[in-house]
């Protein structure tokens, strides 16, 4: 990569970091290419050149910001965490992920962009279902899981969780104590309501 490579990535990425950022305390359709262009210190025409338009912006703040999380995660998987460290390292993931994109406001960048829409469910099943189903083989293999369950029952008990995230999430905002509120969840998803500690 030579100098004038270096340097436009330098740029885009500023770019893309300063949307990532308005993201996290305004709607996107309060957001303006003026804006990030003040915020940014470059040109509205350079952010026209490299992005195109506001949507494609957003969509591709929104893809590096997806991919990023499941690599950080596919890294985390490799390090030898027992399926309890994992399954608090996703919900940890997940408060973090809620502090910069609520949940409603990803509805409404997947609603608003059908091309961002698509590449998600991709990835989806090209990358989180095949992690996910690592994660149930792993964790039978351990011995945390027990054999007498599928991995389709334990997918689909994921499932029931992951479909109620953003209510889960905003009970634990609501709580007082998030971070109490996310251990008790890790601890009746792994042992019940009556379960051992």
């Amino acid at each position: 990569m030579n100098g004038f490579e270096k340097r436009a990535n330098l740029i885009k990425e500023k770019i893309m970091k300063t949307t990532l950022d308005m993201l996290q305390t305004s709607e996107p359709k309060r957001i303006r290419i003026a804006d990030i262009s003040k915020t940014a210190k470059v040109s509205q025409v350079t952010i026209y050149n490299y992005f195109g338009s506001k949507e494609a912006l957003l969509r591709e703040v929104f893809i590096n910001f997806a991919d990023k999380a499941i690599l950080d995660f596919e890294e985390y998987m490799n390090e030898g965490h027992s399926l309890k460290e994992k399954i608090e390292h996703i919900i940890f993931l997940e408060k973090e992920s809620y502090r910069g994109f609520p949940p409603g406001l990803i509805k409404e960048l997947l609603i608003e962009d059908h091309e961002l829409a698509s590449y998600i469910e991709k990835q989806y099943k090209e990358k989180t279902i095949p992690l996910t189903v690592r994660l149930i083989e792993e964790g039978k293999h351990s011995g945390e899981i027990s054999n007498d369950i599928s991995i389709e029952s334990v997918l689909g008990f994921i499932q029931l969780y992951m479909n109620q995230y953003e209510n889960l999430l905003e009970m634990a905002q609501q709580s007082g104590n998030m971070d109490k509120f996310l251990d008790e969840m890790v601890h009746m998803f792994f042992h019940g309501i009556c379960g051992k500690s």
